[in-house]
């Protein structure tokens, strides 16, 4: 668990007389004294965002979506651990779900347990940001590991990981309900700047956690709040919203802002501005038009990439279809190199673009696609989902078929079933609307469809992912490890 949040800076200084080092490090009491401090600290806890890209990629590969791919079978282990469902607690990448996730938690943590320190106008907002993120951090947590450890409104220590224990899914839950319910007060509607967090984003992500805690009603009347609000619809090209011109439009409820910096290594890719999963999910070695060169990851499933109905615009925006891309641009040179598990089929949505002016460094650590974390489609189906299982049929065709009509363009594929068959049908509309976005994973967890859908998948055991084995180590035996690892 990360449980520092700002690293000490040794500043080397001389004269005549003296040569020694002075170390300045920011505390409690020199630092939440003014505004700019409390702004600072926020970017900080947003800033651990950038380092969700794996929880991303690998709720696609752990699904029925998508398979590990790369260069090999040994190309990021833990990856293809994870794709075949033998991911145990010594797992680095799932380590750096962990450790990152925390790292967000704690940065909120600090600006909450100085919350009360110094009062200067508009403070509402940045705490109400620092709970939504909090809970973000917690919900992604709980989504990964099911019960995690809380401190409340203080930061983490050394030592803590063998006094505290892992509070409940339930007790998780009920903290990142809490925090959004404060949240979406202080919050404005519209974000004081791009990428921050408003009260639909808020509203949203209280919804979502409602549904995955079984809170059916309740999830259905925030949903609803965030639909009449007026404050977001869906765009009228599907295409559009994966592109950098449709980066923060009507449709985005919440993204991850990335930029081209060169701000890491692969020694260090927490430290990334840049969105690594969209290098990872490249074709490798590609040459052609639109897209560059990636490392051939996360790669659709025949059964994944023929999951679209006939007409189903979606398709083509969901799937890059390799032989049909080379036969469209037949006047062009159009080529990549397969990989490992290479289907022909790539997640053109999170896939590299060609850019105007390249960044410096290595490109796959800079590519500046926004991730889409939140879509006013995922709000229409969620809240399709909720108001189907609170028993009102009418509002969840209503929502559901929203969506459809924009991929079909028409009302001729509308949803007229009812009950179960009419949920079964929202659940796989969430899978086609949202392909390759990070949610298929999780969606069949809480549904209890996972064992039916996933090789390898075992029931009991993988709803969750192991703890891992450092903590429960650290923890001296204040852990347990999750069933089954």
């Amino acid at each position: 668990m990360a449980l520092s949040i700002f690293t000490a800076s040794t500043v080397s200084c001389s004269d005549d007389f003296v040569e020694r080092d002075i170390v300045y490090q920011i505390t409690s009491e020199n630092y939440f004294n003014s505004e700019d401090d409390y702004y600072n600290a926020l970017i900080a806890a947003y800033d651990l965002l950038h380092a969700s890209y794996p929880n991303v990629i690998l709720g696609e590969i752990a699904s029925d979506n998508t398979l590990a791919g790369g260069e090999s079978a040994n190309d990021v282990i833990g990856w293809q651990q994870v794709d075949q469902m033998i991911h145990t607690p010594v797992n680095s990448n799932l380590r750096d779900i962990w450790n990152w996730m925390f790292s967000g938690v704690n940065r909120a943590n600090y600006i909450l347990e100085f919350k009360d320190k110094t009062d200067f106008e508009g403070k509402e907002q940045i705490i109400a940001e620092a709970r939504f993120l909090r809970a973000y951090y917690h919900f992604e947590l709980v989504k990964w590991f099911g019960g995690i450890p809380l401190k409340g409104d203080a930061r983490f220590a050394l030592g803590d990981e063998t006094s505290i224990p892992r509070a409940t899914k339930e007790e998780v839950y009920a903290s990142i309900q809490e925090d959004l319910l404060l949240a979406i007060e202080d919050l404005a509607v519209q974000a004081p700047e791009v990428g921050r967090a408003t009260r639909g984003a808020a509203q949203a992500l209280l919804g979502k956690a409602y549904l995955y805690d079984g809170k059916y009603s309740e999830a259905a009347a925030v949903l609803e709040q965030v639909i009449t609000s007026g404050n977001y619809s869906l765009v009228t090209d599907y295409n559009s919203i994966f592109e950098f011109e449709g980066e923060n439009g009507p449709e985005s409820v919440f993204e991850v802002q990335y930029t081209d910096i060169q701000g890491a290594s692969f020694d260090c890719l927490q430290c990334v501005e840049g969105n690594v999963a969209v290098g990872f999910s490249g074709p490798r070695n590609y040459v052609g038009p639109l897209f560059t060169s990636g490392f051939s990851f996360n790669i659709p499933t025949p059964e994944g990439a023929a999951i679209f109905e006939e007409g189903d615009l979606r398709e083509d925006v969901a799937i890059l279809n390799m032989e049909e891309w080379i036969a469209e641009n037949s006047g062009t040179e159009v080529s990549y190199g397969p990989g490992y598990n290479d289907t022909g089929y790539f997640n053109r949505k999170y896939i590299p673009r060609v850019r105007s002016s390249e960044a410096a460094g290595d490109l796959n650590l800079t590519n500046p696609n926004n991730y889409r974390a939140i879509r006013y489609a995922d709000v229409l189906l969620m809240a399709a989902e909720a108001f189907n299982r609170s028993g009102n049929d009418v509002k969840a065709r209503q929502y559901a078929n929203e969506v459809r009509r924009r991929a079909f363009g028409d009302t001729d594929h509308d949803f007229t079933a009812s009950g179960e068959t009419l949920l079964s049908f929202i659940l796989e509309e969430r899978r086609r609307e949202l392909f390759g976005e990070g949610h298929r994973f999780f969606d069949l967890v809480r549904t209890e469809r996972a064992a039916q859908e996933i090789d390898g998948f075992v029931a009991g055991k993988n709803e969750i992912f192991p703890i891992p084995l450092e903590e429960i180590q650290f923890s001296n035996g204040n852990w347990e490890q999750n069933p089954n690892y």
